[in-house]
């Protein structure tokens, strides 16, 4: 099965394709490091990282009318 490619990168000189599933994993990792970090400095609690979840995913998750 072929992957579809998101976007065309050049490394060190050299073309590369990155898929989808790629980019999704390596944005998910970033994510998770800089809430990781973020706790870590004490920006924000975790709870409160739950909580903030819970408000986007209702605003953004509501039931057709």
């Amino acid at each position: 099965m072929d992957k579809k490619v998101a976007l065309k990168m050049i490394v060190d000189g050299e073309e590369r394709d990155v898929t989808y599933e790629e980019l999704a994993l390596s944005n998910n990792l970033a994510q998770e490091a800089l809430v990781r970090v973020l706790i870590d400095k004490k920006v924000f609690e975790p709870k409160e990282l739950m909580e903030m979840m819970e408000k986007v995913k209702t605003e953004r998750y509501r039931k057709p009318e």
